[in-house]
């Protein structure tokens, strides 16, 4: 990427941070967010601020961080006009580091290809490791694309975590993105559920995730969602809500290859629950109280991200 230039479209608890690492790692980051208090934050940082996306047309890469695949197509309509009317340069790069359908992201990249007339390829690579991961630039990044587009992008990618893998043609990101949060959004789940059964069956959920962590059960989902889920501080680190749309995509994602994903399925109706319960914009630990709520014997209410008994 000449002059280490990209625009970054979504500064929210992830994308602020991601950008602000990049601007640290030598990247000249020109912000756009629908909120402009984020993008006064960036140029604090040395970064720059787009009144409009369109106005980051002719950078050679963009990167969109926003809630989902709808958002960014809503976003983008007026760069891709722009870019219908007048390509940019060849090889220019959309980069889609928001969690989205591996086959909606494809179907996306082909549309951005022909508006451009071929001068824009995507590249999808979502991201795991938490606000915390983005705001220590450790964040584990699986990408999906044509590889030369992502030996492009990898420079900045590697600006912003330290685990980055190219795993195949576009979609292979968000389908590697999907199986994370399979194992992340039930691994929750299940530390949830034990939490809930140790406290009603008189046992100290501590001492019990601290016996956990020293075996086979022991993982970096107990070490960071643990101490919520023990304390029930719900303050959210990322929107609970999240979860129901990422095993979505491992439903959806099965369906078309024919694999059996009976726990996807579990969390999927367990999710769609919480967000019935109105805790969506909790933290994910907030399926503890999900649990509590459907056990029938709840003393607890939510208030302003934590739930106290």
């Amino acid at each position: 990427m000449h002059g280490r230039k990209a625009g970054f479209v979504g500064l929210g608890l992830m994308g602020f941070p991601m950008a602000a690492n990049a601007i640290r790692n030598g990247w000249q980051i020109t912000g756009w967010n629908r909120s402009p208090g984020p993008a006064v934050e960036l140029q604090k940082l040395g970064g720059a601020n787009a009144m409009r996306i369109e106005d980051l047309r002719d950078l050679p890469v963009i990167v969109f961080m926003l809630p989902d695949l709808a958002h960014i197509d809503e976003a983008a309509a007026g760069l891709l006009g722009s870019w219908e009317h007048q390509p940019p340069a060849p090889g220019t790069i959309v980069l889609v580091m928001s969690s989205v359908s591996p086959t909606s992201v494809r179907d996306f990249g082909e549309r951005v290809a022909a508006v451009s007339r071929g001068h824009v390829q995507v590249v999808d690579a979502p991201v795991s490791g938490g606000t915390k991961g983005a705001a220590e630039g450790t964040l584990a990044i699986m990408a999906g694309g044509d590889t030369a587009a992502f030996r492009s992008v990898e420079p900045l990618l590697q600006s912003m975590g330290t685990t980055v893998r190219h795993l195949g043609p576009l979609g292979a990101g968000s389908l590697a993105k999907a199986c994370n949060q399979l194992v992340v959004g039930t691994t929750t789940a299940a530390l949830a559920e034990a939490a809930e059964l140790a406290e009603r069956s008189g046992l100290d959920p501590a001492a019990l995730f601290e016996v956990l962590a020293g075996g086979l059960a022991g993982s970096k989902v107990l070490d960071i969602v643990g101490p919520r889920l023990v304390s029930k501080d719900y303050a959210p680190t990322g929107p609970a809500k999240f979860m129901h749309k990422d095993l979505s995509f491992v439903v959806e994602a099965a369906r078309a290859s024919g694999t059996a994903v009976p726990m996807a399925a579990a969390g999927v109706e367990l999710y769609a629950e919480l967000k019935r319960q109105g805790l969506g914009d909790q933290d994910l630990a907030v399926v503890r109280h999900t649990i509590s709520h459907l056990s029938g014997r709840t003393t607890e209410t939510v208030a302003e991200g934590t739930v106290k008994s």
